[in-house]
């Protein structure tokens, strides 16, 4: 591993950032296809006059614009691996070669830094093979200093090379970026972090807990200098070992005993046990925040492992403890996890800005161990129906659990237990069975079904369903529900005939005045429009006297919808 310094210099102790700063493109980590098309621009002469190093913070950018410097300006170059001991690659290294200059782009944004740039490009270097300028937060630039700086960035001297960082290049005009070949550094990976960490604490003559050294680069997000840093600062904390104890109690994190301890009691609903935790947490020091942010990954892996199992995931929870959070996300529907983390992440966002943050926390756990009471929106609109005195269906067998004291019982609906008990269908029980079947079945749908004419029998497994209305958008509903009351799969037909009498056709076939104005009339309602302009709906029938002021008998308010898709 290369190192910028030794350990301890006679001005004092340099930090790890910089005494195992890369001085290689080989030494370049989780940046490999950046290290590799520099190194072969270099073996192809094909080095372009400038360039925009971009991604997060300490992930390589300055190191890679040193690096390139190096190759370009070493004795032995211009060189994808120069040597790193002659006179100009060990002054670039430190920073204090008079030919490549580092402008922090925030401190020197005016437009009067740029011209005394434009000012010295022409002037040859003083001893290197080429000028190089390395600006730092080049974003940081003024629009005025942009733009002074387009025609020397466009056709610089032959002498001159320009390298850009910033970690918001959105920022930077287009037409700067036009002129610059870019290079986007990702974030690097927890498992790349980990194994340099490893060999960092080797060469330190430290030990470390490999959970410890997970937990600093899961903190660093993706930031190598972040890790190194932090790592510093735990070397100078604890002793000989390294321990997940010491950089939980640096960093005012909960251990993983403690966040899963939270999360069970959560998620079996034990309110008072998950309070009687926080309490513990708050008085023990722990920061409210990371408590969030601990709980927010708890609840993505959560995520993760229901959806995808366990084997080869990126999880924030240490192996040992896999075997519960995969049985805590098999316990849970999909539905409810994502609720849970819309629910931490509001209240993250909330407490930057309160003094109330252990209440919007305590907050956010009550409202965790409810989920329970979580209502799909469509099954929310068929309990609404129900309330309203609509059909008298009931809610599908699948459907989550409503809140105590809103369900409603119906003739047709299974037994409170959840189970039906399967028979085959028959020509004599199909009445009875076909009864069940509606009862499971969408109020909607069922009440449009019980208008039709009972299904028969015409072949094994094969039902036909005369209506005047087409349901075959519906087939597999009530192929499902048919399946599951007989054990059996069965195939529905539908057979269509003319409408009934006591209905208008909407179809402009015959061109009727009468069928023409009915749909008029129904367009024109405020309801029925909108559920066309929304849904995508169309007009199949209207009542006998819909539209006209209603006469006994008659329902002038009902018209019948059909959804398009």
């Amino acid at each position: 591993m290369a190192k910028e310094k030794s350990r301890a210099t006679p001005e004092g102790y340099t930090v790890l950032a910089r005494r195992y700063r890369p001085q290689t493109f080989s030494d370049i980590i989780g940046q490999e296809p950046v290290a590799r098309a520099l190194a072969n621009a270099l073996k192809s002469n094909r080095v372009a006059h400038a360039y925009l190093f971009t991604g997060a913070r300490g992930v390589g950018k300055t190191s890679t614009a040193r690096i390139l410097a190096k190759a370009l300006n070493c004795e032995k170059g211009p060189t994808a691996t120069p040597c790193g001991q002659c006179a100009i690659c060990k002054s670039i290294a430190a920073g204090e070669d008079v030919d490549v200059l580092e402008i922090d782009g925030a401190s020197n944004r005016r437009i009067d830094e740029i011209r005394d740039i434009r000012s010295n490009v022409q002037y040859r270097p003083s001893r290197a093979r080429y000028k190089i300028y390395i600006i730092d937060e080049v974003h940081m630039l003024t629009k005025e200093a942009f733009n002074a700086l387009l025609k020397t960035l466009e056709e610089p001297p032959p002498h001159v090379k320009f390298i850009f960082a910033t970690t918001e290049a959105e920022k930077v005009p287009i037409t700067i970026l036009s002129r610059c070949q870019r290079f986007d550094f990702a974030g690097i990976a927890v498992p790349r972090i980990v194994e340099h960490l490893r060999e960092i604490v080797q060469h330190e003559g430290v030990q470390a807990d490999d959970e410890a050294l997970e937990l600093i680069a899961r903190r660093a997000g993706g930031s190598m200098r972040d890790a190194q840093s932090l790592l510093d600062q735990l070397l100078a904390f604890g002793g000989e070992r390294l321990t997940t104890d010491q950089v939980h109690a640096l960093l005012g994190t909960a251990g993983d005993e403690r966040i899963m301890a939270l999360a069970e009691a959560v998620l079996a609903r034990d309110i008072k046990k998950a309070l009687d935790l926080l309490d513990a947490f708050v008085v023990s020091g722990l920061q409210l925040g990371e408590l969030l942010d601990q709980l927010i990954a708890y609840w993505r892996d959560l995520m993760v492992v229901h959806c995808a199992g366990v084997e080869g995931r990126d999880l924030s929870v240490p192996s040992r403890h896999r075997e519960t959070l995969l049985r805590q996300a098999r316990a849970l529907n999909l539905d409810a996890i994502l609720a849970g983390l819309d629910i931490l992440s509001a209240v993250k966002g909330q407490l930057k800005n309160s003094n109330h943050g252990r209440t919007l926390v305590e907050m956010a756990l009550v409202r965790l161990g409810r989920l329970e009471n979580l209502v799909a929106l469509p099954h929310l609109v068929q309990l609404l129906q129900l309330q309203r005195g609509g059909t008298a269906a009931a809610l599908p067998a699948a459907s989550v659990a409503l809140p105590e004291g809103v369900k409603k019982k119906s003739p047709d609906s299974v037994p409170e237990n959840g189970t039906a008990k399967q028979q085959p269908l028959t020509t004599e029980n199909l009445p009875e069975i076909w009864a069940q079947v509606l009862g499971q079945l969408p109020p909607l749908l069922a009440g449009m079904l019980r208008k039709a004419e009972l299904p028969a029998i015409i072949a094994p497994n094969n039902l036909a369903l005369r209506s005047a209305i087409d349901y075959n958008g519906a087939k597999e509903e009530v192929e499902a529900a048919l399946l599951e009351r007989t054990g059996q799969p069965w195939t529905l037909r539908v057979e269509g005939v003319a409408n009934p009498a006591s209905a208008l056709d909407i179809a402009p076939a015959e061109g009727s005045a009468r069928n023409r104005n009915a749909r008029e009339e129904a367009e024109k309602l405020p309801l029925i429009k909108r559920a066309i302009d929304l849904l995508g709906a169309s007009l199949q029938r209207v009542d006998e006297g819909f539209g006209i002021l209603p006469s006994a008998g008659t329902n002038a308010d009902e018209a019948s919808l059909e959804d398009e898709s």
